[in-house]
């Protein structure tokens, strides 16, 4: 293992997981590496879930505030949210347990769009960063640093934080290296320059991190796998999404809006992005490029069959066995795809110049194009915003897919009012559901409220939706967005009442 590590000084720091988790003190805010579970540290983590749980049966306050790149593991989030080692989380989750402690009230958790997280560090909002854990492929001889399977947030880590422990993973392939795209130029304003990226492929800055070695305390050497939930097979409801999608593709190219090779895709994560990339596959197009947040499987699949030429990206999102195979092919895709940091991945300057083509899910919409993507019943928070409002706010053309229900219909994912809002209606220019597919670009409000009910709601809902906006145009104050306010909630407040929001 010790060949990962060719930097004499710091293969002197070798130490146990428990040795290094010593460092890390109570109250102090600590960085840490991953993204969707890739590149997550696992052995420190797990010792400082270990050494909190001792501290609290003595009867010692022992928290941390936990920044990351987006949601990680379970060795991770899930081990110190489960010894309520974390007073503070930011910006994204996804692990049950976090998120429960997080509905109730016990862990401050602040959502943020994850291209901002790295700047308002940086400007020192958060307070100072005491540490960095990042996990890395390799140390080189120079003492820079290999990335593993994300770059996330780490660079920002690394150069901010006091003291760094390092995990180096020998499960990560050795021919990672290569693969990466550092960018050291980032500055903050007044000094802020432009990033010169024209093309989802360019390269600006390097293949490594670099870290002062006097700050690096601990490395462990760990040999763990990326922890990534397998994806459900394609549903019918997520095919009929993405067929909604590729035929508006294919009028886009009629129209001469997109041409043959469209745009540069953005896909969220999830079951419905991965099946959109399946059917793209599928499809007459070849030699897409991807401009996005996480190759998923979907992706590897499209890169694989000529349909993708070209993919960039922070992380992987790849369950097991995608893994797997990644591992055992990594320099075959060494000249398709690009790992970034994620402040350059999701950056909005680079989003509206590309005039990416963006695919989020979000949790429902309203009839007017509002969307919520965060929030269950508008008080409790899934996951998070994650990269989707930079993508859709700057995006050419910017998608929000979901089923048209949810918990076996009983609730409408079109709805009359949304009870959080992360999208609004300015940034929401297509809404499609299993339905059917709105496009709401150049339309008034009630002429979106129209088409929403029409392509998007499901029958069961769609006559109580129209009701209500008939209802309100007769009985609102105002007729350029009409809503009866004292009933806008009412769905929601329903499925409270009786676990369903289907009237009678």
């Amino acid at each position: 293992m010790s060949s990962r590590i060719h930097h004499s000084g710091l293969r002197s720091k070798v130490m146990s997981a428990e040795e290094a988790a010593a460092f890390i003190r109570p109250g102090t805010t600590v960085g840490m590496s991953g993204f969707t579970g890739s590149g997550s540290p696992t052995a420190v983590p797990l010792a400082l879930a270990e050494r909190i749980r001792a501290a609290h049966d003595r009867g010692e306050e022992f928290r941390i505030n936990l920044h990351t790149g987006a949601s990680t593991s379970p060795e991770m989030d899930g081990a110190l949210a489960e010894v309520d080692g974390v007073a503070l989380r930011a910006p994204f989750q996804s692990d049950p347990a976090m998120r429960a402690k997080i509905n109730a009230g016990e862990i401050d958790y602040v959502d943020t769009h994850l291209s901002h997280l790295a700047q308002t560090v940086w400007n020192g909002f958060y307070g100072p960063m005491h540490t960095a854990v990042v996990e890395i492929s390799a140390i080189r001889e120079d003492g820079t640093l290999v990335p593993s399977s994300s770059v996330g947030n780490n660079k920002t880590w690394l150069d901010l934080a006091e003291q760094v422990i390092l995990e180096v993973n020998s499960w990560q392939s050795a021919d990672l290296e290569g693969l990466h795209d550092v960018y050291y130029g980032t500055a903050l304003p007044p000094s802020r320059k432009p990033v010169m990226i024209t093309a989802p492929s360019d390269r600006i800055g390097q293949p490594y991190f670099e870290v002062d070695p006097a700050k690096v305390v601990a490395v462990v050497e760990t040999h763990a796998p990326d922890r990534n939930s397998p994806f459900k097979p394609a549903d019918d409801d997520s095919i009929a999404i993405a067929q909604h999608l590729i035929e508006f593709f294919e009028h886009e190219v009629a129209q001469g809006r997109y041409d043959e090779r469209l745009l540069p895709l953005q896909s969220g994560v999830g079951n419905i992005a991965n099946a959109v990339m399946a059917e793209l596959v599928k499809s007459r197009f070849k030699g897409l490029t991807a401009y996005t947040e996480v190759v998923q499987d979907g992706m590897l699949d499209a890169l694989d069959s000529g349909t993708l030429a070209t993919a960039s990206a922070t992380a992987f999102s790849l369950s097991t066995e995608a893994a797997e195979r990644f591992n055992d092919t990594v320099a075959a895709y060494r000249d398709k795809l690009i790992l970034r940091t994620q402040e350059i991945s999701n950056h909005p300057e680079v989003v509206r110049r590309l005039g990416i083509l963006a695919m989020n899910g979000m949790l429902e919409a309203d009839l007017y194009g509002n969307v919520n993507s965060t929030h269950l019943m508008g008080t409790k928070m899934m996951n998070g915003l994650g990269g989707s409002g930079d993508f859709a706010r700057n995006a050419f053309t910017s998608f929000f897919l979901t089923p048209s229900t949810a918990k076996n219909g009983d609730i409408s994912c079109i709805v009359p009012m949304v009870s959080h809002v992360d999208h609004t209606e300015h940034d929401v220019h297509v809404v499609v559901t299993e339905q059917g597919l709105a496009d709401l670009r150049g339309l008034s409000p009630r002429q979106r409220a129209r088409l929403i009910i029409e392509k998007c709601a499901h029958p069961d809902y769609r006559p109580a939706l129209e009701d209500y906006y008939e209802r309100a145009l007769k009985g609102s104050d105002g007729l350029h967005t009409p809503h009866l306010l004292g009933e806008a909630l009412s769905w929601h407040q329903r499925f409270l009442d009786t676990g369903s929001m289907k009237q009678g």
